[in-house]
């Protein structure tokens, strides 16, 4: 693989990140998996008939730039 061609797909792997996640998501639920989501400051648990219990509050995300470096705790 030349070096243009691997730019172009390096460009395209937040796109192909976003799709492989969601694409999870849905398998463990079809399979009849529990899975664990984030939304609005809690975090769920999702049951495959889209029934969701809260588990816990959780900090708001951190916005990390391209080429910071975080100290994790």
């Amino acid at each position: 693989m030349n070096e243009n061609a691997m730019k172009h797909i390096e460009e395209h792997i937040p796109e192909l990140a976003d799709s492989a996640i969601k694409q999870a998501y849905w398998s463990a639920l079809a399979s009849g998996s529990i899975v664990l989501e984030c939304m609005d400051g809690v975090l769920y648990e999702v049951s495959p008939d889209g029934s969701k219990r809260e588990i816990k509050k959780v900090k708001p995300p951190v916005e990390v730039f391209i080429g910071q470096r975080l100290e994790l705790p």
